[in-house]
């Protein structure tokens, strides 16, 4: 059985779409659960859910409140309510195809060493793509495109939180999301996922992409602008010093080390894409890594 769990805050313009693409799967309902976890919302989000799940009687639609304000206290209310053996998790703008859960159900089932699964995330633009976008920055859209075969992830890339899915026992193994790291209400720190991933990757359990487990990620035209990437990046580097800030000297200077080589990259990836007259993407990487340091050293 699959539960899928939903965190939502402030999204009435796409929570009922999600919800609704999640009613309508060409499974049996027996097999999956739907768990819509409402962090606060202040919005009238919770009237579009409440419509929705009048709408689809049949569908196995369940509600809660998370009072406590933050995404992994949301996450770990939905993990704490779940029933199924698999655990996925979409953001709130993310919409599945009708196949989703039996894709992820067969996946799972045919390959029980896997314990963790990370979809292909295409980004759907309310506007346009921006100018300065390239395919070394589609994280900042939580997209995620490593072609159409099947792979391990590499030591350098995670599952995105918008698209991806656990055994349920990796949580009585590994514990809970940390609840001081990802995001609260409107602020874009992170890095919940990602340490979930480390901990299983340090203990040497397989994480796959499976691109067959595709969603359509929207992003609005203010997650495009410089001011909400300056943001982002801050939120990067503030949330890998909060994930570190227990771990040995040796840890953190290699983190420092592997932001140092990123830098370099960014560099090389800009004098390339100046070369090729792409002047607005070139700039975006150097400001990105700008300002993920400056969250590294001042927060």
């Amino acid at each position: 059985m699959l539960s899928v769990v939903v965190c939502t805050y402030n999204r009435a313009k796409y929570i009922g779409t999600c919800i609704e693409k999640l009613a309508n799967q060409n499974c049996n309902k027996k097999d999956y659960e739907v768990l819509i976890v409402d962090n606060k919302s202040t919005d009238n989000s919770k009237e579009i859910i409440d419509a929705v799940i009048s709408k689809y009687p049949e569908a196995p639609l369940k509600y809660y409140l998370e009072e406590n304000q933050g995404h992994t206290y949301a996450r770990n209310r939905g993990i704490k309510e779940s029933k199924g053996n698999i655990i996925s998790f979409l953001d709130d703008d993310a919409f599945v195809k009708d196949d989703y859960v039996e894709t992820l159900i067969e996946y799972f089932s045919k390959h029980p060493d896997v314990q963790a699964v990370g979809g292909k995330i295409v980004p759907v633009y309310e506007t346009q793509e921006p100018k300065w976008m390239s395919k070394y920055l589609l994280t900042l859209v939580s997209a995620l495109d490593m072609g159409d075969n099947v792979k391990g992830f590499p030591s350098s890339k995670f599952p995105i939180g918008a698209n991806m899915a656990f055994r349920a026992t990796v949580f009585d193994k590994y514990g809970l999301f940390n609840v001081e790291l990802g995001r609260r209400a409107d602020g874009l720190e992170g890095g919940d996922e990602k340490e979930v991933f480390i901990r299983l990757r340090g203990n040497n359990e397989l994480i796959h992409y499976v691109p067959s487990i595709e969603v359509e990620h929207i992003i609005p035209e203010k997650r495009t602008r410089k001011e909400y990437i300056k943001g982002l990046g801050i939120g990067v580097g503030s949330s890998e010093m909060k994930r570190l800030k227990s771990a040995t000297l040796p840890e953190k200077l290699k983190k420092y080390f592997s932001e140092i080589i990123k830098s370099i990259g960014s560099i090389i990836l800009f004098l390339i894409y100046m070369l090729n007259g792409k002047w607005a993407a070139a700039k975006m990487l150097i400001q990105f890594r700008i300002w993920v340091w400056k969250g590294l050293i001042t927060k």
